[in-house]
């Protein structure tokens, strides 16, 4: 996965939105107010790229012990956010359905409200 795939595969999840909260480097998506990822722009340029991403805390563990691209989140509650290295033995399917699991988590933890308003 290249820095644009991830982008655009992002921004085509309902609502999300692009935001640099910390630093201009650090770029998160967020549905509804709420980070589901990040990433480091200067780690894609450097070959390195991974992304942190909200995960549900047994399947976080179960990742974790499967493939040694998925890590404790970097910078993150440990127990609900894994980074994910991207050049390592994580399959570009399960790169997106952990993306997608991730925007779920979060989506759902928004208010009835804030979901519709995302919806419409």
């Amino acid at each position: 996965m290249q820095l644009d795939q991830f982008y655009e595969f992002c921004l085509n999840l309902k609502g999300t939105t692009e935001h640099f909260p910390f630093d201009e480097d650090t770029l998160a998506f967020k549905v509804g107010g709420k980070m589901y990822a990040l990433a480091s722009l200067s780690e894609w340029e450097n070959g390195t790229p991974k992304v942190n991403l909200k995960c549900d805390p047994d399947r976080a563990v179960e990742l974790r012990e499967s493939y040694s691209g998925i890590e404790a989140g970097y910078h993150m509650n440990k127990k609900h956010w894994n980074t994910v290295k991207i050049h390592e033995d994580v399959p570009m399917v399960l790169l997106h359905e952990l993306i997608q699991h991730s925007y779920d988590l979060v989506f759902k933890s928004l208010s009835k409200k804030v979901q519709g308003e995302i919806l419409i």
